[in-house]
């Protein structure tokens, strides 16, 4: 449903460039999963047809641990065989911190990273242990390049608007410009 809202159709929608997508689900080192893989995203058709792949898909790693660093280098991985980007970004969507191999940082060091941002979505779970440590660890061990951010989910019924509003913010050109008479 993130996928159709009117306003992530808008973005995706606001120049003739297209965007490639792919969606893979993490958990622990070994649990990796492309859910949806490269698609261009060229017309409501594509973005319909992405979206509905991605709403019929279930989670399947629940009671795995949380290898940050396994997922971030097969998403760096996912992305080397990705079509031909003016940009490569990648999301890390969670409700823990790192507990299970290297951590997000290793894996910057240890990857392809130079050209690729990583912005975060954080589910704070209501128990208020998020924002005393998980969305500080976002800040400061996940997000990754340039012009990087942190989206944040109250429980996991926020989902859905916090990846709206993430995916409006991933996918809107950026802008750059001048006044009349600026040199």
């Amino acid at each position: 449903a993130a996928l159709t809202a009117p306003e992530v159709a808008e973005a995706f929608f606001a120049t003739d460039q297209h965007v490639a997508l792919a969606v893979y689900e993490w958990s622990g080192r070994e649990q990796q999963d492309i859910l949806l893989d490269w698609t261009l995203i060229d017309g409501p058709h594509a973005l319909l047809a992405a979206a509905e792949t991605v709403a019929a898909t279930r989670r399947g790693h629940a009671d795995y641990p949380t290898a940050m660093g396994h997922a971030l280098g097969f998403g760096v991985r996912l992305l080397e065989a990705a079509p031909p980007c003016a940009r490569h970004t990648l999301d890390m969507a969670g409700d823990g911190q790192n507990n299970e191999g290297f951590g997000p940082q290793d894996a910057y060091n240890a990857y392809p990273f130079d050209e690729v941002t990583v912005n975060g979505l954080v589910v704070n779970a209501g128990d208020f242990e998020g924002e005393l440590g998980l969305i500080p660890f976002y800040r400061a061990e996940v997000l990754h390049g340039r012009g990087a951010f942190l989206e944040i989910a109250n429980g996991f019924a926020d989902y859905e608007r916090a990846m709206r509003r993430k995916l409006v913010r991933e996918v809107t050109p950026v802008v750059i410009g001048r006044l009349d008479g600026e040199n």
